[in-house]
């Protein structure tokens, strides 16, 4: 029988997703440092057997591969307004002893940096669904008045990992520009308990989807975000959320899918060995389940699609084959939707070169634009979107030409 040191609304022990994970090590004293994740963050405790010590105060909300050994405590940490960074802890007092490394030598003005504000938000069934939402933030700029700003929900990858609150440049790119970001902590996300995890078992494409919905419509309801101004994005596992949503659901003017799954019996038949089984969890036993992999294919029912897409893939990808989104492609200009597809050459699943992940960047910012009706100050290389003016003209989703979004540092 085992006796917890400090009971607690708090996760410990996340799921071993990838390689390499440690959310705990022993200290020289044989106390322990551990990590405990909730209200959409990360939290640094001190506790020995018998005693919990406490939390410890630290700047960084998100810790990742924690080590201890030979007098030493590492961890790769981050916060909402600084890059990530390899950092020492004292072994004693577990306080910050120093920097080894950092991701990135970018600073930016605190001042133009969103800070995300933990959101919980009820759904139909009586649970409780969150998100980390990111409002506008550039303080050299100010919205015309009675201006709601757009919004772009983001279904993370995994899918069962969860949103980070660590500095992401690429959110703060969009909201220095006024657009609002909302990353979803979906039913299945890792850090709120085990019954909040299995909430996406034999539920994935339900779930995630409608935990999306309900977060851009709480915060329109709320009045942070113009109802009319909803897009979607995620890549991987949350490329296919959004491709559910944007196939299955009538709620976002625009969807952005980066190397996202279409067809998710082609995952279940070759996906790596890691995961070999993950679906048989998320959806149901393959072949037995064919019938429910199928209804919950987009690329089964792309016919259903009415608003823009962007589509963006790499051609070296063997998780996600570029045939997939050759496929949504291909009925998205049969049906005369709007998209853009990009294919990049050398990248897989996952862009890692400097020009794929800034034209990506770039391009995001471009489709936005010109499916909410504004222009970028940005000097953007053209994203052509044939139909998109026909599409505008008969969609209950409205522009606004008045929205005029910044530049900045970002």
């Amino acid at each position: 029988m085992l006796d917890p040191l400090g009971p607690m609304d708090a996760e410990f022990a996340d799921p071993a997703w990838v390689f390499g994970r440690s959310s705990f090590g022993f200290l020289p004293d044989g106390s322990l440092a551990a990590i405990g994740r909730f209200d959409g963050r990360d939290h640094l405790f001190h506790a020995r057997p018998g005693d919990l010590i406490g939390e410890v105060d630290s700047a960084y909300t998100e810790f990742e591969g924690l080590r201890s050994g030979g007098g030493n405590v590492v961890a790769v940490v981050g916060s909402p307004t600084e890059t990530t960074v390899l950092a020492r802890f004292d072994p004693t007092t577990l306080a910050v002893a120093g920097v080894l490394r950092r991701a990135s030598g970018v600073a930016l003005d605190p001042a133009a940096v969103s800070i995300p504000e933990a959101i919980h938000f009820p759904m139909p069934n009586g649970r409780i669904a969150h998100a980390l939402f990111y409002p506008p933030r550039n303080p050299g700029f100010a919205s015309p008045d009675g201006e709601r700003p757009p919004l772009l929900v983001e279904s993370h990858g995994g899918p069962t990992s969860n949103a980070s609150t660590a500095l992401d440049l690429g959110k703060q790119l969009l909201t220095s520009r006024g657009i609002a970001v909302v990353d979803v902590d979906y039913g299945g996300s890792s850090g709120y308990g085990r019954s909040y995890r299995s909430a996406l078992n034999g539920a994935w494409g339900v779930v995630d989807v409608d935990d999306c919905v309900a977060a851009a419509r709480y915060l329109a309801d709320r009045g942070d975000v113009d109802p009319d101004r909803l897009a979607i994005e995620g890549g991987s596992a949350g490329g296919y959320t959004t491709l559910a949503a944007v196939t299955f659901r009538d709620v976002f003017a625009a969807g952005i899918s980066l190397f996202g799954v279409g067809d998710l019996a082609t995952m279940a038949r070759d996906t790596h060995k890691f995961e070999s089984r993950y679906m048989d969890r998320l959806v149901g036993p393959y072949p037995e389940a064919a019938e429910t992999y199928r209804q919950r294919s987009p690329v089964h029912f792309l016919d259903q699609i009415r608003c823009p897409v962007l589509v963006m893939q790499g051609l070296d990808d063997r998780v996600v084959p570029p045939s997939q989104a050759e496929a949504i492609v291909a009925a998205l200009e049969s049906n005369g939707i709007p998209y853009a597809y990009l294919a990049f050459a050398g990248e897989g699943h996952g862009f890692r070169g400097a020009v794929a992940i800034r034209r990506s960047l770039e391009a995001e910012l471009s489709f936005l634009g010109q499916v909410f009706g504004f222009v970028p100050a940005d000097r953007l290389e053209p994203l052509e979107m044939p139909g998109l003016e026909r599409w505008r003209a008969s969609s209950p989703h409205r522009g606004s030409a008045d929205l005029e979004a910044s530049r900045s540092g970002a």
